[in-house]
């Protein structure tokens, strides 16, 4: 199983990132926690690897730290949360607030995460509240430096929020919002969108 990856990033996506180790290029799905610490194409990175095999595929999950990695591992063992809803839930909230909110017993909180219902944030806290306490007081991830995107960087934020449940009208919105403040960035303005959205 790979545990670990480093090369050159090829290419990066909010959802994705092509990763060039030695001359193979390795497809690593990543939640947006991870692809706002990443550094521009071209640039050198280090992500630690969820392997996840299935009967028809083989699919590399990316993260920033061994913590986040972790958190969702242990989201991966709770029933009917499968890999694509907990990077799902890694991307609308962050690594310290989800552990806090899980150990809290906050379910509210939890249940505005696009794909969360009040019954699977129920289960979250049931099963996991004994076991992230270890990774909420471990050291808070380091963040390294973001490229900015080009003109379609609203475009691609609102991409990137459909894609993790919002609707696209608020996606939209929100988005429209976002880009009119600020860094124009697509890491800035989906930061921004998400925190409007949650508001």
């Amino acid at each position: 199983m790979i545990g670990r990856l480093s090369g050159r990033i090829a290419r990066k996506a909010p959802q994705t990132v092509l990763l060039d180790v030695r001359g193979v290029g390795y497809q690593v799905t990543i939640p947006l926690s991870t692809f706002y610490t990443l550094a521009g194409e071209g640039e050198d990175a280090v992500l630690e690897i969820s392997t996840q095999v299935r009967e028809d595929a083989i699919t590399l999950f990316g993260f920033a730290t061994a913590r986040e990695k972790a958190l969702f591992e242990q989201l991966i063992s709770v029933s009917k949360v499968g890999p694509k809803l907990a990077t799902s839930v890694l991307s609308g909230i962050a690594v310290d607030e989800l552990c806090g909110a899980i150990s809290s017993g906050n379910v509210a909180r939890l249940a505005t995460v696009p794909g969360i219902g009040m019954k699977t944030a129920e289960r979250l806290v049931l099963e996991l509240r004994g076991k992230v306490q270890a990774l909420a007081s471990d050291e808070a991830p380091a963040a390294t430096g973001a490229s900015g995107s080009g003109s379609p960087a609203a475009d691609d934020a609102i991409a990137a929020l459909v894609n993790l449940g919002y609707r696209a009208k608020d996606a939209e919105k929100a988005v429209g919002r976002a880009a009119r403040d600020g860094d124009g960035s697509l890491e800035a303005i989906i930061r921004r969108a998400l925190t409007i959205l949650s508001g």
